[in-house]
């Protein structure tokens, strides 16, 4: 946390409440009318002091998250300064950390970002304790801008049908369960995502990773729940094969 900023709030607490201004009226129902010069000047150290507050929680909000940086944080006098913006790493969990360390990995793309984002959510709505393929299915579906998205929609295979497959598939949560904040992966989840950084590594291009390579590792696990639900929505190989096609054709136009 800014220790700056901590002491800035202290001190502008303190000079509030300090003897020298304890004697000054103050806008409550005991006090005479200020005039507009004490007013204006009760109103500006009010300012003063709110927007050291907010300082503050942006710094540890940004501290908590693990930000190096937090852009456009307010200063108490002057202009608005910009930090350096913060860099976030396009990567999402894996079950080999080693791989990292080898060498450049390919990065995650947005929309795919945001579908695993959706699938916790997803998890959260349906009260289930982790986010498995079925989740991740969901998220995709609930972002809904990406290619496989709209490929799953042209099928058929809309979000409102995949959560009622899943209740055949999974039953009911209890109403009373309430899912963590980051419910975690279960082991085919992770099998997934693992699954579509390796198929991006042997296509050997070097573009994001797609929300298109996810839907496929969802298919890869097969006899779990994921690929239980597309299969019961009519989702097969033919249609595995195509959204590879899709895949591939993505991977020549950017070698292009």
């Amino acid at each position: 946390m800014d220790s700056a900023l901590c002491c800035q709030t202290l001190a502008l607490s303190a000079s509030l409440l300090s003897p020298h201004h304890r004697h000054q009226p103050y806008p409550h129902h005991h006090s005479p009318l200020l005039n507009n010069r004490q007013h204006t000047a009760w109103l500006f150290r009010c300012s003063q002091l709110s927007r050291a507050v907010v300082n503050l929680r942006l710094a540890h909000s940004s501290h908590f998250l693990g930000m190096h940086s937090f852009p456009g944080i307010l200063t108490p006098h002057g202009p608005h300064r910009r930090s350096q913006s913060t860099i976030s790493m396009m990567v999402l969990p894996t079950a080999n950390p080693e791989r990292i360390t080898e060498k450049p990995q390919p990065k995650w793309s947005a929309r795919a970002i945001k579908a695993f984002s959706m699938a916790e959510l997803e998890a959260r709505k349906m009260k289930y304790p982790t986010t498995g393929t079925e989740a991740l299915l969901m998220g995709i579906l609930t972002e809904g801008t990406s290619q496989a998205a709209r490929f799953l929609r042209s099928n058929g295979i809309t979000l409102f049908k995949v959560r009622d497959e899943t209740i055949k598939v999974l039953g009911k949560a209890d109403m009373y369960f309430f899912s963590p904040e980051h419910p975690p992966l279960t082991e085919p989840a992770q099998k997934a995502l693992d699954w579509a950084v390796t198929e991006k590594q042997r296509l050997g291009d070097t573009g994001e990773i797609s929300a298109t390579l996810l839907l496929l590792g969802i298919w890869a696990q097969k006899g779990f729940a994921g690929q239980q639900v597309l299969a019961s929505l009519g989702f097969d190989e033919m249609k595995a094969k195509e959204v590879a096609e899709l895949v591939k054709g993505n991977t020549s136009i950017l070698r292009t």
